[in-house]
């Protein structure tokens, strides 16, 4: 008789379950099966049939369970008690669900054990040490009844948690006992276990336990260290967990990883992993003798998985993260410029920075007829359309694609008072955005509009309504994006300071400086429009200071030729 059997747990898939303990008995060890008594007696009686011509295998008294309670623990009871008393020469128990599979051969882990007669293998922290806890309860969990399920009463549970928090409610554990908290899958030896099914206090540390939230991982965690000698805080199944606390399926793509583990067993199993469960209980599987079992060879893979379910790769939107504002690694997925004005002011400005900077520059992407690319192309990257109606949908979408179907290069487009305005949140939030504004520069873009005044001093009122509101959020404390706003009458006194700085930040490996500035628009008699407005009942607050006629040193005089940086 071997000195290792185990007890299963089992719900679902049953005919894995029947092949995975059809491996161990065939290998020598005992196997003591609880089947859920939700579990319909047909589907039972054929797992039964299934196993008879085994002797070493025998099913225990059913109990109807559920997630959370205390039925589990129960269940586990009285299927290490069938064991102890069935089989004497066992001295190992180890507990399995019907989700697992042997990753090693049953010689090799008894051989293992063997070398550690006395040694207990059961997770088993204290709660202060536990930064696994998922849903907020971890003292609590001791210290409060839970009477309602979790799973099936979810509003009475969360009601009465309240409740008792509010009116001061506690419970004290019994005397001798420090909570401990751990994986419900263990290997405990006889001698532990029996002390802990033979406790003249079992009765009282069960009707403790019975109200404590989730208590199969905690009853056996805890006993264990009043009444173990020789305790190893580890658990022999490789079991993984993700963000929520939900365990991992494993497939049959996930073979290799399992074999690089070392792990004697691993839970969850898919049921449907044909592949692993054919390679894993094959007969004469290649041993690696006295190999310490070492989870800690994938762990690093999982880390890695459960980042990019969680935080994803810049700038890329998926199904995980979508619908929850603010879980997006990053907005965008790389850096880029917004220049407000500067089209206005300077004559064939994308053409400009295109040439100098080396990039790809784009008109107003967010104009209300259609998407300005550069080019004047009709599709961009990723399919994206130059359709006002598609871009509109989603705004903060259209600007994230163009971003990620274009990585690698700066994107540099123009934005005003004129263009959809829901956007400007979106860029503004995003550290990879570098906004520059010209205050008031759609006022050159009226001044040079063949209109009647009193439509231009309307729209130059609504203008400026909405670039009042703009800069208002640029300059909000949440605002991430990097962001320098000058005045018009600032900037066409002084405009190659502000152009070179720019342009150090949105190309620094660029071999030279601009040799040459772009050309600014004729704005002789701007002051005087300018003038005009207000004498017409509209304050044009935001473009500054321009004298009502012409600077001494023609700042605002036309300029023939575009003017050279020295």
């Amino acid at each position: 008789m071997s000195s290792l059997g185990f007890i299963m747990l089992c719900h679902a898939a049953l005919h894995r379950a029947e092949a995975v303990a059809r491996h161990w008995a065939q290998a020598g060890c005992p196997v003591v099966i609880h089947v859920d008594a939700r579990v319909p007696q047909a589907r039972f009686r054929a797992m039964q049939a299934g196993l008879a011509d085994l002797a070493h295998v025998r099913f225990c008294r059913r109990f109807r369970c559920e997630w959370g309670t205390f039925s589990l623990v129960r269940a586990m009871q009285t299927a290490s008690e069938e064991m102890l008393c069935l089989f004497p020469k066992v001295r190992h128990v180890y507990t399995a669900s019907g989700a697992c599979l042997p990753l090693r051969p049953v010689e090799e882990l008894r051989a293992w054990l063997d070398a550690r007669p006395r040694t207990d293998f059961i997770e088993s922290v204290t709660t202060e040490d536990v930064p696994w806890t998922v849903g907020g309860l971890s003292d609590e969990r001791f210290t409060l009844r839970f009477p309602f399920s979790f799973t099936r009463q979810r509003r009475l549970f969360d009601r009465w948690v309240a409740l008792q928090r509010r009116m001061g409610l506690q419970r004290r554990m019994p005397l001798g006992l420090v909570p401990h908290l751990g994986s419900q899958w263990w290997c405990l030896t006889r001698q532990t276990l029996s002390a802990i099914l033979e406790d003249p206090n079992r009765p009282r540390h069960d009707r403790f336990f019975a109200q404590v939230w989730i208590p199969d991982e905690s009853y056996f965690q805890t006993l264990a260290r009043r009444w173990s000698t020789d305790i190893e805080s580890r658990s022999l199944t490789l079991s993984k967990f993700d963000f929520q606390g939900k365990p991992h399926l494993f497939y049959d793509d996930h073979l290799q990883l399992l074999r690089r583990s070392d792990c004697f067993v691993a839970r969850k199993i898919w049921p449907e992993a044909d592949k692993l469960y054919a390679h894993f209980l094959r007969p004469g599987a290649e041993a690696r003798p006295m190999a310490e079992p070492n989870p800690g060879r994938i762990d690093r893979l999982f880390g890695k998985a459960v980042e990019r379910r969680t935080r994803g790769r810049p700038g890329l939107y998926m199904q995980s993260r979508f619908p929850n504002d603010g879980w997006e690694n990053g907005r965008t997925a790389g850096s880029y410029s917004v220049f407000e004005g500067f089209s206005e002011l300077f004559e064939d400005f994308e053409a400009w920075l295109a040439r100098t900077a080396g990039l790809r520059v784009h008109g107003h992407l967010f104009a209300p007829e259609r998407v300005e690319f550069a080019g004047g192309a009709g599709v961009f990257n990723g399919a994206l359309s130059d359709s006002a109606a598609l871009r509109d949908y989603s705004p903060e979408g259209f600007l994230a694609n163009l971003i990620w179907n274009t990585r690698g290069e700066r994107q540099c487009f123009q934005f005003g008072p004129g263009d959809g305005q829901r956007v400007a949140g979106f860029f503004a939030g995003d550290p990879n955005a570098q906004v520059s504004v010209i205050s008031g520069a759609w006022a050159v873009e009226l001044f040079r509009r063949n209109a009647r005044f009193g439509e231009i001093r309307r729209e130059a009122a609504r203008l400026q309504r909405i670039e009042t509101a703009h800069l208002a959020l640029l300059r909000a404390p949440w605002v991430k994006a990097r962001v320098r706003v000058w005045s018009l009458a600032d900037f066409v006194a002084a405009p190659m300071e502000p152009l070179l700085t720019l342009m150090d930040e949105i190309s620094p490996r660029a071999p030279n400086r601009p040799a040459e500035a772009p050309r600014m628009v004729d704005l002789a008699g701007f002051g005087r429009f300018l003038q005009n407005l207000r004498n017409q009942g509209m304050q044009p607050t935001l473009t500054g200071d321009f004298p009502v006629t012409e600077d001494p040193d023609g700042t605002n005089r036309p300029r023939s030729r575009p003017y050279l940086v020295r």
